[in-house]
């Protein structure tokens, strides 16, 4: 629909005469609010409105479950049947929240064109002088010096280079084409060579932008390696630009094509999609993204968090915005036209936010009270709903930012530059280390003068938990499992120094211990250590963290939460293991005495007792070694690059990583990781669309139907069980984007208040970081359970089930294509993020989420015969994916480590192309049918919902880090997770007309 202005009104509607000069605006919004009522009339026979109404009745009390199969073996640390691959830069095995994710890591597609050009701090730089000055002096040298480990390169136009058919040389060789360049600007990735002319650097991408076909004669155009080359005679040449995938800046027309383009490229039509889908899907991923030399894996998610790493980079670069700049950004009054289509909506980011003008919103007002009133399942009422409550959200924000200042994105950027200062870094050398060590009581190995009768294990243990660290004991304050409104202080088994108990206990893995010894002596022996000291220490920490490793409870021994679950007193703690002052302990770690009334929850009463014995009858200098050793190892990430190659080393045995990644990426991924709301504040005003969580929401309540329409039909699960069943999916939270508070510079000041961030001091603000986390957790204690608190950060590509919570979470990260994007075809947003939507709907009742009710508590509420039949046929699961074996390695899937995911993806994606059938079934209109194809494939569009579902799974990954992945991975591989849910589809095998008894299409199906 066409935007009207008010000034256009004025003349081209009659109905304006007589009006007086306030009202004038409103006649022609009233016009406009008649015309669309009468397509909600018109659209109301074609569409279906859900509308939800989520009960809170009461859940009958059932006896508790007395076989619970609620904890994945792998689970190292029990946390109250946490189990995630998302984990914490120190020793934790699992996140404070019975969550699982989507993914095992947070990727995000970020464009060139909407990156931060000016980034590098040179003697031409084109940022102001003001800010500048607020960069430190040293920091501003250092960057002039490095630029190139930014890897930006503003002088050289990008080539673009591919394969094909006709570039095959006689011999068989492949060459390289220069393609014609396009009229506008374009931004591609590309490697570059040393600036010494040297080999190729293939540790990062470099960004080439700033260019026009105007000035590419004048530029001397740089040869191309022979690794920029892909030798693929049917791959097409990589010319798709992403600037049409970011912020509405592409016509519907060519991100239609880009995304095109870009699915074809990666498909092998030389295989039967009915034989291999994944590799009919995938085909051609490896040989169009071989995997860099500083990763161990390449994919798809992988791919995109390049380019997440990257903006996030420019933004902790780029300059403050101050409250003159707020004001003038946010001054324009206007109107933006009003679009019944969602995914037509214009995007709505933070910083392009126009406010409409006060006669423009009272005539919106009065427009939606009429509605409310006559017609109150109008789909326009819920879109001025919607509008105004994201304007007068952003209103308030505005007035309470105007005055403020934004102290925790500085503290970001501060610890950004900290960590970015590598020349002051190199001058203090590793005597942070040092000296945090004589603060700690000294490190024996380093200190011939240790006092072995001043050593207190169980003090230095605390002292470390206030460091985040969780070494003999794992501490935290949570929700209890079974009380989960309740914060309560939680004990559990310690984690290792390697993924798990098998490293340090199995023969076939001595190669991995031989390699973490190896490096253990190297690090020590740098910090001062004479390298027989070095050797004697090192051996004898091996050999106690077998003991230890030994000590610990097997998964297997562990899946049995309720067996491990004990809620008691303090007292009653210290009276069966006395050897420990539980009571010490917390008063440390706390910062205030406790009670021995105190309420605690312990998963690991066995391990604890046979920790104490081991540690009598170890001698207290190995003791300390090892507490040390456990706490140094994280903090040699915190200074200069003397254990860069020793890392590089252990790193390469351990997962096949052949090259470190450069120093930004690092520095990024900490401040990220740990300053995670302050970061996601910045992402989200300038990169996110806010019409994406209103078209999320509408896709959820779509797939909860679905959910419950399958529930219903569900033969094996009895009626008093389904019922619970569905109060459980209708009382999920919904939590999209980013949380609200993150755009108030008052409330995201006060979430990091507390902590000091020094531009000059990388080191210390690493410890502050800790501390702080570690302050922000053990503050919960006492206080009631924030069921709508967010526990991760919005730049993250991923998305989470928490089963305390029976919440849903989907940050800003992974509302981005491949998953959505609000001009793709309705199949490929379903075929992405329907697909997701379902998965995480899924969780709620997979082999962990159905021990859990709809408030979060951990009790039985099946039926012993729902319970049986479930087993039955999860059983067929584990058999079926058990049996898939990563051919590379010669090692299989783990079907029952991995259970909870594949029901999870199983069911997803049997929701999500329901969804989408019945919304296809509703369409009438042939232009909106038409739409639902891209002329560039010949598909349907119910064969693009599945083929955007497996490419977003494409990827290739180094022998090492498959062995170690399989060892601990929730999730399977890749390859997997698309032939073993689409080979249980009968839906899949009647779209593409497979033939029973085909690969793809089994006779027997297991979901």
């Amino acid at each position: 629909m066409q935007e009207i202005s008010d000034s256009e009104s004025v003349h081209k509607h009659d109905c304006r005469l007589g009006i007086n000069k306030n009202t004038a605006t409103l006649i022609p919004l009233f016009c406009l609010f008649l015309l669309m009522s009468h397509l909600d009339v018109v659209n109301s026979t074609n569409q279906k409105i859900n509308v939800y109404q989520f009960t809170s009745q009461d859940t009958p009390n059932e006896v508790e479950e007395p076989l619970l199969t609620g904890l994945d073996p792998k689970c190292r640390g029990i946390r109250a049947g946490v189990l995630s691959e998302v984990l914490d830069v120190e020793d934790r095995d699992l996140l404070k929240d019975t969550r699982t994710s989507f993914i095992p890591s947070q990727p995000l597609i970020i464009p060139a064109e909407c990156q931060q050009k000016d980034i590098s701090v040179d003697a031409n730089d084109r940022k102001t002088e003001e800010y500048q000055k607020q960069i430190n002096k040293k920091t501003l040298n250092f960057l002039r010096k490095k630029r190139h480990e930014l890897q930006i390169d503003f002088h050289h136009p990008p080539l673009i280079t591919s394969t094909s058919p006709s570039s095959i040389n006689d011999d068989g060789n492949t060459t390289e084409v220069l393609h014609e360049l396009p009229d506008e600007p374009l931004h591609v990735l590309r490697r570059r060579r040393d600036s010494d002319g040297g080999a190729f650097d293939t540790t990062s991408e470099t960004r080439d932008v700033l260019w026009n076909t105007e000035n590419t004669e004048k530029e001397s155009k740089p040869e191309l390696d022979e690794t920029e080359k892909i030798s693929c005679t049917n791959c097409r040449p990589k010319v798709v630009s992403l600037n049409s995938f970011w912020k509405g800046e592409g016509t519907r027309e060519k991100i239609r094509s880009t995304q095109a383009e870009i699915m074809k490229q990666y498909i092998d039509n030389s295989v039967d999609p009915c034989v291999d889908f994944y590799q009919y899907a995938c085909g051609n991923w490896e040989k169009l993204n071989p995997i860099p030399k500083d990763k161990a894996a390449y994919d798809t998610f992988e791919k995109l968090r390049e380019s997440l790493d990257t903006v996030l980079r420019d933004l902790l670069l780029e300059e403050p915005k101050t409250a003159n700049t707020v004001t003038q950004t946010n001054s324009v009054d206007g109107i933006t036209s009003l679009n019944i289509e969602s995914t037509e909506n214009p995007p709505q980011t933070q910083e392009n936010h126009q406010p409409d003008s006060i006669d423009v919103q009272n005539a919106l007002d009065l427009i939606a009270r009429y509605l409310q009133n006559h017609n109150p399942e109008s789909r326009l009422l819920k879109r001025l709903q919607n509008r105004h409550d994201i304007h007068r959200k952003r209103r308030e924000l505005d007035l309470q930012n105007l005055d403020g200042t934004n102290e925790a994105e500085t503290k970001a950027r501060n610890l950004f530059i900290s960590c970015m200062n590598y020349e002051l870094l190199e001058k203090r050398g590793v005597e942070p280390i040092l000296d945090l060590a004589k603060s700690l009581g000294g490190w024996p190995v380093l200190d011939p003068h240790w006092n072995e009768s001043a050593f207190d294990w169980l003090n230095l243990t605390a002292h470390l938990r206030l460091h985040n660290n969780d070494i003999f004991i794992v501490e935290w304050v949570g929700p209890d499992i079974k009380s989960s409104d309740e914060n309560v202080i939680q004990f559990d088994q310690t984690s290792l120094g390697l993924p798990t108990r098998e490293y340090f206990l199995k023969d076939s893995n001595k190669a991995y211990l031989e390699a973490y010894r190896e490096y253990m002596i190297t690090v020590i022996n740098i910090l001062g250590a004479d390298y027989a000291n070095a050797v004697q220490a090192s051996n004898e920490i091996v050999e106690f963290e077998i003991r230890l490793a030994n000590i610990t409870s097997a998964p297997e021994e562990r899946s049995n939460v309720s067996v491990l679950y004990r809620r008691k007193t303090l007292k009653s703690l210290t009276e069966e293991i006395p050897q420990i002052d539980w009571q010490k302990y917390l008063t440390i770690v706390l910062g205030q005495e406790v009670s021995m009334n105190e309420t605690v929850v312990m998963f690991a009463t066995d391990y604890m007792k046979d920790l104490v014995a081991l540690i009598e009858e170890t001698e207290p200098r190995i003791v300390a070694n090892y507490l040390m050793w456990r706490f140094i190892r994280h903090r040699v990430n915190n200074v200069d690059d003397s254990f860069n190659e020793a890392k590089q080393k252990f790193y390469f045995t351990l997962f096949g990583r052949e090259e470190s990644p450069p120093r930004w990426k690092n520095c990024v991924n900490q401040v990220n990781s740990n300053m995670g709301m302050a970061v996601g504040a910045m992402f989200v005003r300038k990169y996110f669309d806010e019409n994406s969580k209103r078209d999320t929401m509408a896709m959820t309540n779509e797939l909860q139907q679905t959910f419950r329409e399958i529930l219903n039909s569900t033969e094996w699960i009895d009626i008093a069980t389904k019922h619970l069943a569905e109060l459980k999916v209708n009382a999920m939270s919904l939590r999209i984007g980013y949380p609200d508070f993150i755009l108030s510079h008052e409330d995201l000041n006060d979430k990091y208040k507390d902590l000091e961030i020094n531009p000059d001091k990388y080191f210390e603000n690493t410890l502050n970081v800790l501390k702080h986390l570690t302050r922000t957790e053990q503050s919960k204690l006492r206080q009631a359970v924030n069921k709508t608190a967010w526990n991760t950060a919005p730049a993250v590509v991923n998305a989470y089930y928490s089963r305390n919570k029976n919440q849903i979470m989907f940050p800003a990260g992974i509302l981005q294509p491949p998953f959505y994007h609000r001009y793709f075809p309705k199949s490929l947003n379903y075929g992405g993020i329907g697909v997701v939507i379902g998965h995480e709907l899924t969780h709620g009742f997979d082999d962990k989420g159905r021990l859990f009710d709809r408030e979060g508590n951990l009790h039985r509420w099946w039926s012993e015969d729902a319970i049986k039949e479930f087993h039955n046929r999860a059983q067929c699961l584990i058999n079926q994916y058990g049996n898939y074996t990563v051919q590379e390695v010669g090692i299989a899937v783990d079907g029952e480590n991995t259970q909870g995911e594949n029901i999870a993806d199983n069911g997803g994606i049997k929701q999500a192309y329901q969804a989408y059938k019945q919304w296809l079934d509703q369409q009438t209109d042939p232009e909106v049918l038409e739409n639902e194809i891209l002329p560039e494939l010949n598909m349907s569009s119910t064969q693009l919902f599945f083929l955007n579902f497996a490419q977003v799974w494409c990827g290739a990954m180094r022998p090492e880090a498959s062995r170690n992945k399989l060892k601990t991975a929730v999730h399977s591989p890749g390859k997997f997770r698309v032939i073993g849910t689409l080979s249980n589809s009968p839906d899949f095998a009647k779209e593409f007309n497979c033939p029973a008894g085909s690969p793809m299409n089994p006779t027997n199906k297991y979901i």
